[in-house]
């Protein structure tokens, strides 16, 4: 169905899309379970070194504040190189830098997980990240170039927002119980497993693209986007750690916006511009990477708060919190489905993502009525089945949408900006809501015994309290923002990238 409204239809074909399609390939579902496998692979390394940072660390012997390097070594150079990884999938060819982000991946989670020392876990953590920024863009391009058809493309992306959204659970999971029952090397060690399943796939089932060879990659656009880019990051997560008065947070989060100015402003001049600006002016498409950055945040929120409430409020071992996770991967994963291949088709963007960002306010809302008594089965579990419907309702027609129209030729730098979003969602919300629950935790230790451990039990739960709070705000704003940006009516799901020999 046409859309109602007097703007161009949702997601218009860029003028330089190529005009022919081609059919889509008879192993594309199995080209979708690579690209599935791929993607798990980098979502889960979010979280599931996080459960085995104390283990490694009594291993490694590093300092508390070591434990935030960790992680933070792995976001920077991530989120840091996302454009550039995407641009160099369109310019080189997406199997040829799947292929080589997967090798890469799998040797720098070998290296980490035989570290022996700090020093060498973290330039593992690094690598990660750097072939990270060429594996995550490259599987969600491939998928754009492969399903153009409007249902196998809304079935396609319901199955890749499923992954994207839970992944970070699935982490949590594995994570416990490769901790528990192994050691925390081999949260790293597995990431081989995967890699190896994905690489056989891509082999067996992409062809190579030819190389577009008069295509150059604009060095002034990249030099500005990966500094400010590093400079988000960074500056949010030195924030986490050093407060927000630290001239390292400081000084990066004012050079931030200066640099990505910069970009802008270089990419409306350059002849091939790393990130043309047709790839973001699309109202839709606008307003999907904006829901996938405040969606990242508040999904971050869930994950993190919502484990340090299970395992130091109630006592959760790590098996016992990944399990605890399992309702909302569910519910997400079903609802994400139906999401895309259906209620797109029903009611459109304008009705469906304001929905799922409100049900995910009032899941996280809900949240804030737990307490250190709380029952799984009548009372935690139930939020995570709301929360997991919200974020399904979310995520994946919102990926569906930010690359929905985009030419072939930008799908890999169209995919790096949906990574982008949501890496940087995650930095932003991970120091804001730190930085609230230690303030806090202070305020409420500060007319009491700090030596009374119910008053800290007590304290430590009111500042997760003022985390799902200020959550459910950013899932609110996304309600307003989203209905007012998405124009009304269904979008057209054919109008995809323009398929290519793979």
């Amino acid at each position: 169905m046409a859309s109602a409204s007097a703007d161009p239809p949702a997601g218009t074909v860029d003028q330089a899309a190529a005009p022919a399609a081609e059919t889509t390939p008879q192993y594309r579902w199995w080209v979708l379970a690579v690209i599935g496998v791929a993607q798990l692979t980098v979502v889960l390394d979010a979280t599931i070194v996080n459960i085995a940072l104390p283990s490694a660390q009594r291993d490694l012997g590093f300092s508390d504040s070591g434990r935030q390097w960790v992680v933070t070594a792995y976001s920077l150079a991530f989120g840091s190189l996302l454009l550039l990884g995407g641009r160099i999938a369109d310019l080189f060819g997406r199997k040829i830098t799947f292929v080589v982000g997967l090798f890469g991946f799998a040797g720098a989670s070998a290296l980490g997980g035989a570290a022996n020392g700090f020093e060498m876990l973290i330039i593992a953590r690094a690598a990660q990240g750097l072939f990270g920024a060429l594996l995550a863009p490259a599987a969600l391009s491939l998928l754009v170039t492969t399903f153009t058809e409007g249902r196998e493309r809304a079935r396609a992306f319901g199955v890749y927002g499923a992954i994207a959204g839970a992944g970070g659970a699935v982490g949590l999971l594995l994570g416990g119980v490769l901790t528990e029952h192994l050691n925390w090397r081999w949260t790293l060690y597995v990431n081989l497993l995967f890699a190896a399943i994905a690489i056989v796939g891509a082999l067996l089932l992409l062809r190579t693209t030819e190389r577009d060879r008069s295509a150059t990659l604009d060095l002034p656009g990249t030099l500005l986007a990966s500094a400010g880019l590093f400079c988000v990051v960074f500056g949010f997560s030195n924030a986490d750690t050093h407060g927000w008065d630290s001239p390292g947070t400081w000084g990066c989060l004012t050079a931030a916006p200066l640099l990505l100015g910069a970009f802008t402003w270089s990419q409306a001049r350059a002849e091939r511009p790393l990130l043309p600006l047709r790839v973001l002016l699309d109202r839709d498409r606008g307003a999907s990477f904006l829901m996938i950055l405040i969606g990242g945040g508040g999904l971050f929120a869930v994950f993190l708060f919502l484990t340090y409430y299970l395992q130091q409020s109630l006592g959760y071992t790590p098996v016992e919190t990944g399990l605890a996770f399992l309702p909302l991967i569910g519910t997400l994963m079903v609802t994400a489905a139906i999401a895309t291949s259906v209620l797109m088709r029903l009611v459109g963007p304008k009705l469906l993502v304001p929905t799922g960002m409100g049900i995910a306010a009032v899941g996280l809302a809900w949240m804030t009525v737990l307490d250190l008594d709380s029952s799984y089965a009548s009372e935690i579990m139930p939020t995570l089945l709301v929360t997991g419907v919200g974020i399904g309702l979310v995520f994946a027609p919102t990926m569906n949408l930010a690359t929905l129209g985009v030419a072939a030729e930008d799908s890999g730098v169209a995919s790096a900006a949906v990574n982008i979003m949501q890496q940087i969602g995650g930095s932003i919300s991970i120091a804001l809501l730190n930085t609230l629950a230690a303030d806090t935790l202070d305020d409420y230790l500060s007319t009491r015994d700090r030596n009374d451990s119910s008053v800290l039990a007590h304290a430590a739960l009111e500042s997760y309290r003022v985390t799902y709070w200020w959550a459910a705000g950013f899932f609110a704003a996304g309600t307003v923002i989203s209905a007012l940006l998405y124009r009304r009516g269904i979008p057209d799901q054919n109008q995809g990238a323009t398929p290519v020999h793979m």
